[in-house]
């Protein structure tokens, strides 16, 4: 058992704001957390684009798969957060909940997902390793 605490981003289909906050909270947490993530109705891959724009921060994500949140989920994360807010979980969080409000990037190229990249890291940054 980690004495990290665990953070689980959730979105809709775990491919592109989920994924994009658990790479950068690896990314930005210097191992401080053990970040996960899910998806209400996961898609068959990483979005691209998503995956492109964490790979210039020397991050390969590109091979994660998406997956479904599950209760077990729920009940090991300290920290859970929503990426959209008001999603549907499929039971109660045990841990702490943190709406946040992101655009879904699934139709969006690189250029697009820079600036969302970027606002989610610093939504990290200020909420999460300001603790």
């Amino acid at each position: 058992m980690s004495d990290k605490p665990t953070v689980l981003f959730i979105c809709q289909h775990n491919a592109g704001r989920s994924q994009l906050g658990a790479a950068l909270l690896e990314y930005l947490a210097d191992d401080r957390y053990t970040a996960t993530s899910a998806g209400l109705s996961p898609s068959d891959v990483v979005n691209p684009a998503v995956a492109a724009t964490v790979a210039e921060l020397g991050k390969d994500i590109s091979g994660r798969t998406p997956r479904a949140v599950t209760t077990e989920d729920l009940e090991e994360a300290d920290i859970v957060v929503l990426m959209k807010p008001g999603l549907a979980l499929p039971s109660t969080p045990r841990g702490e909940v943190l709406e946040w409000s992101f655009p879904n990037p699934a139709a969006w190229d690189a250029d697009a997902v820079r600036p969302l990249r970027e606002a989610v890291a610093t939504k990290i940054e200020e909420t999460l390793l300001a603790r």
